[in-house]
């Protein structure tokens, strides 16, 4: 079955909040056997409300509708979809007794406006809102099934979860939907297609598709199948994963279950070294302390990162970790030399166990014919070797920061594999 995500509401069209809400429900739907084949964001405007219930009729067997239950005037979706369903509005006196009782709790009183929210078109199932006053609708038409929820988040997810997932599991015969997720690091979207064009061509004969997610420094592979049985869909995926494995193992670093948080790089070698008990610390000259904030945005960071330097000047490096300054006037600062003397000083004076060292030009400036924007230099240090790589990056000096970072902590997850 096909589904349509609409969220209704000028605040959408304009930036002034973020749509978490479509995100949220595709999951959710796609957990349960369901296919989002469109989404869209409509303006508080009846008769584009209307147009885009119109359309979403020739695609869709259900429509889930976000937004513009609230008692203002702006609010305009429950009057336009009461007539889009030549239903009047009549009062639902359970929903009254719910609207009634969320105002007496917290002491307030009930006004016109509120008594309002209880109205619903004529036929309509009523979903009741257990966090808040705006039911839910849920009317049909043409064999399409439209479901109307507050946009509040977590009003809209309980109704979800609490009323209109298990009715829709309950009435409809689904079929299974399988994703799997492969996260690589250290290898372009392209060059991985090259690569996996074999491979991917013969997924069609498990019935499954091949998507390619690109994020800096970062390529994510889902696999995606659907079928009456879920072993069987997981069996299939998993195969094929075996196979990738064999032909591009050394690039991956996880894999992302759908539904569940997708686990970053920085977590996978905080995992790692918790494991292990074991610690980092950084020195990290154009990345800005970025790598040492990813680390820290962990909970139970304390455990595995001792500290990290920000030597940014080249008399930093000198006076902080003790770069030898005769280095800046031969190789200079963005330098393999310089990294290592970097990686090996921050490790002895925090006594971790690893250290990870970043040295380059995250433009846009600063770059020569030599040394251009996008040049990284990054040594990872253990306590009898240190390893390093140079990367050449964009010239993009955000896109570049991210980069880096991505490339030095998977260099340490390499280097506490011994897979380098």
């Amino acid at each position: 079955m096909r589904a349509e995500i609409l969220t209704i509401g000028d605040e959408i069209l304009i930036g002034q909040i973020t749509n978490t809400n479509s995100v949220w429900m595709a999951q959710q739907l796609n957990q349960i056997g369901i296919k989002v084949v469109h989404m869209a964001s409509v303006s508080d405007d009846d008769s584009a409300i209307v147009r885009a219930f119109d359309d979403a009729m020739t695609r869709a067997d259900f429509v889930f509708i976000t937004g513009g239950l609230g008692p203002t005037k702006d609010d305009i979706t429950k009057k336009t979809f009461s007539a889009y369903f030549n239903a009047p509005l009549q009062m639902d006196e359970r929903v009254l007794e719910d609207v009634s009782l969320f105002f007496s709790k917290r002491k307030r009183p009930l006004t016109e406006l509120n008594r309002n929210q209880a109205l619903v078109p004529q036929g309509c199932f009523v979903i009741r809102n257990p966090d808040g006053t705006a039911p839910g609708m849920w009317m049909k038409k043409n064999n399409t099934v439209f479901i109307s929820m507050p946009g509040v988040p977590y009003e809209m997810k309980a109704m979800m979860t609490e009323s209109i997932l298990p009715k829709i599991v309950n009435e409809n015969n689904l079929p299974k939907i399988y994703h799997r997720t492969v996260l690589t690091q250290g290898i372009g979207e392209s060059t991985l297609a090259e690569m996996l064009e074999t491979w991917e061509d013969a997924l069609i004969h498990k019935n499954i598709k091949l998507a390619y997610l690109p994020q800096p420094g970062l390529v994510r592979l889902r696999l995606s199948t659907f079928g009456p049985d879920m072993q069987v869909l997981k069996n299939n995926v998993d195969g094929e994963i075996e196979k990738l494995e064999a032909q591009i193992k050394k690039y991956i670093f996880a894999y992302e279950n759908y539904g569940e948080e997708p686990p970053t790089i920085e977590k996978v070698v905080s995992d790692l070294l918790r494991e292990r008990g074991q610690s980092l610390s950084v020195a990290e000259s154009c990345t800005g302390g970025y790598v040492s904030s990813l680390f820290t945005a962990i909970a139970g960071a304390s455990e595995i990162f001792k500290g990290g330097i920000v030597p940014y000047a080249n008399i930093t490096k000198h006076t902080l970790l003790g770069v030898d300054k005769q280095l800046f006037e031969t190789v200079g600062a963005v330098s393999e030399e310089c990294v290592e003397q970097l990686a090996k000083n921050v490790r002895l004076k925090f006594n971790s166990d690893y250290a990870i060292s970043i040295s380059g030009i995250a433009g846009p400036g600063g770059g020569t014919p030599e040394k251009p924007v996008g040049t990284v230099w990054v040594a990872v240090a253990g306590k009898e070797k240190v390893i390093t790589g140079k990367f050449l990056f964009g010239d993009n000096r955000s896109r570049n920061i991210v980069m880096t970072a991505n490339a030095a902590i998977n260099m340490l997850r390499k280097f506490m594999l011994e897979t380098v």
